[in-house]
């Protein structure tokens, strides 16, 4: 569940770009004393599953090298590892350094982990509604612009699997690709002819467009908008010719057990990075 340090680094100096645009803070710069040194934890407001922590600390390291700090001025403790779960009441960060400090990236470090964790939280409630069936709860691209590397590792972190992280790491045939090209098969073939290699995966909307798809030899089918009785009878049919089966749009917490136990292979859910309420975390100085 690794993410690359350079992506990180990027993505929190962006941030504390956008938080310092208008000059510094000027809040704290007048109320609070040099020199101050003090504890803040992180806590949890409510029950969930943190994620984040380490670009947490990533954000208390870039602004120690912003503001020209000693190594060592700012310290970071984990209580805890991203993806377990945390209580309400319960420590997910200690960070030690002057308070100055801690209450200018107060906010953009919560906003990271708060994200983050509401995405794992979010994706954790899916995969224990699912629990026991064998499929797997599957991301999709509808992310927020510029996150999408945070937020699906917070989906595994979650306990979810990512789909294709970009437009060119797998092919995806959806109805407007078919009516462009002119047939499903058409549009196969052309992949394959672009790139032999490359996962190919169709989105089926008709129990006879599955059919076609497999035909085609399409080994991955996306099957949307179906009621889970329609995609048991599909499902037969794709694993029975080697392929695995993924279903999306109708897909919700309240019957995602239903689906599961069609005995698709994926539950392809946009929900967890479009739409999860951000986990509810404080920063308090003890």
């Amino acid at each position: 569940m690794m993410l690359k340090s350079n992506y990180v680094r990027e993505v929190v100096n962006r941030a504390l770009d956008e938080d310092l645009e208008w000059g510094p803070d000027i809040t704290t710069d007048a109320t609070v004393p040099i020199g101050q040194h003090g504890t803040a934890l992180v806590v949890a407001r409510e029950a969930g599953v943190v994620a984040g922590l380490p670009v947490a600390q990533v954000v208390a390291e870039q602004w120690a090298l912003r503001r020209k700090l000693d190594p060592g001025t700012i310290t970071c403790e984990h209580m805890l590892d991203d993806g377990q779960r945390i209580q309400a009441g319960e420590t997910a960060l200690a960070i030690s350094a002057p308070i100055r400090e801690i209450l200018s990236f107060e906010r953009v470090l919560l906003n990271f982990l708060s994200q983050l964790s509401g995405v794992a939280t979010h994706t954790r409630r899916w995969v224990d509604a699912v629990e026991g069936t064998g499929a797997q709860i599957r991301d999709t691209r509808k992310t927020i612009p510029t996150l999408r590397k945070l937020q699906k590792y917070a989906v595994r972190c979650g306990g979810g699997v990512n789909h294709r992280m970009g437009l060119g790491d797998a092919a995806l045939v959806k109805d407007n690709h078919i009516a462009a090209t002119g047939s499903l098969g058409l549009a196969v073939e052309r992949i394959r002819s672009a790139d032999p290699d490359i996962t190919i995966q169709v989105e089926c909307d008709t129990e006879d467009q599955v059919q076609e798809a497999l035909d085609a030899g399409v080994n991955l089918l996306l099957l949307d908008n179906m009621s889970p009785r329609q995609v048991a009878n599909c499902v037969a049919a794709i694993h029975q010719a080697g392929a695995k089966a993924e279903a999306s749009g109708e897909l919700k917490l309240s019957n995602a057990r239903a689906y599961a136990e069609t005995g698709v292979d994926y539950l392809a859910v946009g929900a967890l990075t479009h739409s999860s309420t951000v986990l509810d975390l404080g920063l308090d100085l003890g």
